[in-house]
């Protein structure tokens, strides 16, 4: 393998003066806005810097959701907004996951998901029949999750501006004791696990938008993932170091913002990963690298070498894990880069997207 000395997962400070749509895609342009704006920002009047190891700000920066603790017990919390368009998809809609995306956030921090809040913003002149289909997969899937819709609100802005509706949910949730995943704690020897085929969503929102056929249906994998988490923690609770769900950006950010936590290079085998063929045909059509397409029911898992037989079996046995495939492992040897071995036999450096190759798909 050639030299990567001093190689990372890019990050470099770019000169906007306005928000473009990369800017919300998860990968560089995101980790800049956070990084340079937001942080900075939010930390201004107080002690919560990016760089205190005690700061829920920063915590939140790098993983899926906050832990905080309360009263003895500690709590994870994580909020999200929706704006796919169109609202209803192949698999699914966005009711569907505003629910599912906030259970697995507070999922791949090990935490039991407890109750969420629902935030609609309503563009004037929207049918009532399409804002009572959205309530009822939010309701629908909220049952089916175990988790409570306990609080919300809504707002409707004038026609024209918000493309209908838009849909923030946040959630709380209850951090098992002994339970402790976050990205940082990924380490040299870890087994990377991912759940199941990547891109179906991503393309799936695509294919309905644009109105394409890659030669196969293709469905939204949006599904919640707190029972997976769980048979994996019964399974081992100090072996699960880390979890991620490969949103926006994909496989490919989800690795590289791990790497960049822990400070440890990743390398893994293109060939292990699992892209349905629709999937592949589609990012072939357009151009697109599959590792770089969102999932929305899929998590990457980071696990000790002597636990990962144990996980695995325990993902394969859950309806949520029962293609799940081992990828690759983490390594000492060229921290914060993460390496594909192609199916030619050679190594290629994976990269975040810098900024946005399908707006609007979650």
């Amino acid at each position: 393998m050639a030299d990567m000395t001093g190689w990372a997962c890019p990050a470099p400070l770019r000169d906007y003066q306005r928000i473009v749509l990369g800017h919300g895609g998860g990968g560089v342009l995101t980790s800049e806005l956070i990084e340079h704006l937001f942080l900075p920002a939010f930390a201004a009047g107080g002690s919560m810097t990016r760089h205190d190891p005690t700061s829920a700000l920063a915590d939140a920066a790098l993983a899926d959701a906050a832990v905080l603790a309360v009263g003895g017990i500690r709590l994870a919390f994580t909020t999200d907004s929706y704006v796919v368009r169109p609202l209803f998809f192949p698999g699914g809609s966005i009711g569907e996951l505003a629910v599912h995306g906030t259970v697995n956030d507070l999922s791949c921090r090990g935490a039991v998901p407890l109750a969420l809040s629902a935030g609609f913003i309503l563009e004037e002149g929207l049918e009532l029949d399409v804002l009572g289909r959205v309530a009822q997969a939010m309701g629908r899937a909220a049952a089916a999750a175990g988790v409570r819709l306990a609080t919300g609100d809504t707002k409707v802005v004038e026609r024209g501006l918000a493309d209908g509706l838009y849909v923030n949910t946040s959630g709380i949730g209850l951090v098992p004791p002994g339970v402790d995943v976050r990205p940082d704690r990924a380490a040299p020897g870890d087994r990377i696990i991912v759940s199941g085929p990547i891109g179906e969503h991503g393309i799936a929102v695509l294919s309905v938008r644009e109105g394409l056929e890659f030669g196969g249906d293709v469905h939204s994998d949006t599904a919640a993932l707190h029972g997976l988490v769980a048979a994996m923690l019964a399974a081992t609770v100090p072996g699960v170091h880390a979890l991620r769900d490969p949103t926006r950006g994909g496989l490919a950010t989800a690795l590289c913002e791990v790497a960049a936590a822990a400070g440890a290079g990743i390398e893994f085998a293109e060939s292990a990963v699992p892209v349905p063929p629709v999937v592949e045909a589609a990012c072939g059509f357009l151009g697109l690298d599959p590792l770089h397409v969102a999932c929305e029911g899929r998590l990457v898992a980071f696990v000790a070498a002597a636990d990962a037989d144990a996980v695995l079996a325990a993902m394969r046995a859950h309806p949520a894990g029962r293609d799940a495939v081992v990828i690759g492992s983490v390594t000492a040897e060229h921290p914060g880069v993460v390496v594909a071995r192609t199916a030619f036999g050679g190594n290629r450096i994976v990269d975040r997207p810098l900024g946005e190759q399908l707006p609007r798909i979650c």
